[in-house]
C-alpha cells in the first residue's frame, strides 16, 4: 500500500518461511522457525495429534493475502481521519500490550510483519546484544513516529532484509513497484492475554478480543481471525507460523 508517510522504499519480500527464517536468524532469533500453516482447522495442526502438525507451539501468525483497491482506500481513509481528529495511537513504553510500528517504508510489508512476531511473542529468544536486540532496547520507549524513524535508518536492519529479498524463486521487483499483497500479523498480549492484529498501515495494533468473543489462544483465535480476512472463494493467501520445534 502506498501512502504519503512512505519515506523509503524496499524491494518486496517473498512468502517464504525459509527465508523468513533465514531473516530473523539474521536480526538475533536463533530459536524459533517459521512454517508454513497448511489448515485453518487449528486440529489438523496440533504436534500430537495432527496430520499437517506444526513442529511446535505457535508464538505468532503471518497472514499474506492479496488486497483490493476498497480494502486500502479504507485504510487510507481511517488513517486520514485518525490525524484530522487528533487520534492517531501514540502507544510507547514495555508498559502497552504489544509493540507496534508504523510502516513507513515502501513495500516492506513483510519487515514489518516479521517485527510484530519477534518483538512481541520472542522476547526471551532474541540476543539481547544482537542487531535486533540493540535496536527494539532502543526504541521500545520511543513513540510511534521516532519507532519508525528509527527504523527507516538502521543501516543493519536495512541490510539483513536487502540480502532476504534478493532471495527466493521468483523475479526480484523494483522497490518502487506497486505490488498486490499484504502482510499482517497476529500475536497473544504477553501482558493483557488479548489477540491482537498487528498492520503498520492501520491506526495502531487493533485488539480483537471481543471479536473473538474470548477465544485468546493463539491458534485457534488466529486461524479465526485469518478467516476474517479471506474472502468466500478466495484461495490466493498464505498462512505463517512463528514456532518453536521440538518444544
Amino acid at each position: 500500500m502506498t501512502d504519503s508517510k512512505e519515506r523509503i522504499h524496499f524491494i518486496p519480500l517473498e512468502s517464504d518461511p525459509a527465508i523468513f527464517t533465514e531473516l530473523i536468524r539474521n536480526l538475533g532469533v536463533h530459536s524459533l522457525n517459521f512454517e508454513d500453516v497448511l489448515s485453518l482447522d487449528a486440529a489438523h495442526l496440533v504436534p500430537t495429534t495432527g496430520s499437517l502438525a506444526l513442529s511446535g507451539p505457535v508464538y505468532a501468525l503471518i497472514l499474506i493475502f492479496p488486497t483490493t483497491e476498497t480494502y486500502e482506500a479504507e485504510l487510507k481513509a481511517a488513517k486520514s481521519r485518525a490525524r484530522s481528529e487528533g487520534t492517531q495511537y501514540a502507544g510507547h513504553g514495555a508498559d502497552e500490550p504489544v509493540i507496534w510500528f508504523d510502516q513507513t517504508i515502501h513495500n516492506a510489508c513483510g519487515l514489518y510483519a516479521i517485527l510484530h512476531a519477534i518483538s512481541n511473542t520472542a522476547r526471551t529468544c532474541i540476543a539481547p546484544d544482537s542487531l535486533f536486540g540493540r535496536f527494539l532496547e532502543s526504541c521500545i520507549d520511543l513513540d510511534p513516529e521516532k519507532r519508525a524513524r528509527a527504523l527507516e535508518a538502521s543501516p543493519g536492519i536495512a541490510e539483513a532484509y536487502r540480502e532476504a529479498a534478493t532471495q527466493g524463486s521468483t523475479a526480484v521487483p523494483n522497490a518502487e513497484d506497486e505490488v498486490d499483497f499484504h502482510y499482517v500479523c497476529f500475536v497473544k498480549s504477553p501482558l493483557n492475554g488479548h489477540l491482537y492484529d498487528l498492520d503498520g498501515d492501520k491506526n495502531g495494533p487493533v485488539d480483537r478480543d471481543e471479536r473473538l468473543e474470548g477465544d485468546c489462544d493463539l491458534l485457534s483465535g488466529g486461524l479465526k481471525l485469518a478467516e476474517s480476512y479471506i474472502q468466500d472463494g478466495n484461495s490466493q493467501f498464505q498462512l505463517m507460523a512463528l514456532v518453536k520445534p521440538g518444544q
